[in-house]
C-alpha cells in the first residue's frame, strides 16, 4: 500500500501547532522524523502535533515520536505533545513514548506548564563577527540563567559551531540556546547538507581540524543531526564539567 505522509504546519502560534496527515507504517518513520525534527528546528518551541487524522497502519511505527523527541531533546528546543482523538486507545499510543492530550486545548495547556523551555536565539549571516554575536548571545543567555562556569566554555563551542557555517556551509544560521536541568543547550542550524567529519584528535602539526575537537573538549555531549534541508550541530555543557 503506499504510503503518504505530511507535516503541515497549520499555526504560528507561540506553542505552534503541527498537522500529520495521510498513513503511518514503519515504511514512513524516515521521512516523518525528518520532517518533524526540521520543524521543530526551525520553530525552536513547543510544538502541539495533531495525529487526530493521521491513520496508523503499523504500531510499532509510533516509536518515531519517541526518537524526535530523544533527538531534539538535547537541542534548545521545546518539548513535543500529541493531539489524539477522544477515543483513541491509550496502550497503542503507548509506544509513542510522548505526552498524549485528547483535545487541542488540553494539549497547549500541557505545554505551558511550568518547567516549559524559554530561550534565546540569533538569526546570522555567514560573515566575519557572526562569531562575535554568538558569544555575545551564549553571555547574556549565562548572565540570565545563572550559569557563569560554563560560560567561556559555551563561547568555545558557538565560535567553532559558527565558524564551521561560515567556512564550509555558506549559509545563513540560526543559534539558539536554552537552560533545562542545570545545564546548557546550543545548537546552531544551518542550511547545509553536509555533514561536519570528527576523526578525533589531530596531529600537532596539523594546521585545521581542531574546531570539532573543541567542542568535544567542553562539551558533555555534542552530535549533528541531518535535516531535511540542512543540519543542526547541538551542544550540551554542564557546570559539573567545569574545572574547579
Amino acid at each position: 500500500m503506499p504510503t503518504d505522509v505530511r507535516c503541515l504546519v497549520k499555526s504560528d502560534d507561540p506553542s505552534g501547532l503541527v498537522e500529520l496527515v495521510g498513513v503511518l507504517d514503519l515504511s514512513a518513520t524516515g521521512t516523518l522524523r525528518g520532517a518533524l525534527l526540521t520543524c521543530l528546528a526551525d520553530r525552536g518551541d513547543n510544538v502541539v502535533v495533531d495525529v487526530s487524522g493521521l491513520r496508523v497502519e503499523e504500531p510499532a511505527a509510533l516509536a518515531v515520536f519517541r526518537a524526535v523527541a530523544a533527538e531534539a531533546g538535547q537541542w534548545p528546543a521545546g518539548r513535543i505533545v500529541l493531539r489524539v482523538t477522544p477515543e483513541a486507545s491509550d496502550t497503542a499510543w503507548e509506544k509513542a513514548g510522548v505526552p498524549v492530550a485528547r483535545s487541542l486545548p488540553d494539549a497547549f495547556a500541557r505545554l505551558a506548564a511550568p518547567g516549559s523551555a524559554t530561550g534565546l536565539r540569533a538569526d546570522l549571516e555567514p560573515i566575519v563577527g557572526a562569531a562575535r554575536r554568538a558569544r555575545d548571545l551564549v553571555t547574556e543567555g549565562c548572565g540570565r540563567w545563572d550559569l557563569p562556569a560554563v560560560a567561556g566554555s559555551a563561547c568555545i563551542a558557538a565560535t567553532e559551531m559558527v565558524n564551521n557555517v561560515v567556512a564550509h556551509a555558506h549559509t545563513s544560521m540560526t543559534v539558539r540556546l536554552a537552560a533545562r536541568g542545570g545545564a546548557l543547550h546550543l545548537s546552531v542550524r544551518d542550511w547545509s547538507r553536509a555533514l561536519p567529519s570528527f576523526g578525533g584528535p589531530v596531529a600537532p602539526s596539523s594546521t585545521g581540524g581542531r574546531g570539532l575537537l573543541l567542542i568535544d573538549t567542553v562539551a558533555r555531549r555534542w552530535g549533528t543531526t541531518p535535516l531535511d534541508d540542512g543540519k543542526v550541530v547541538w551542544a550540551v555543557l554542564h557546570p559539573d564539567d567545569e574545572p574547579g
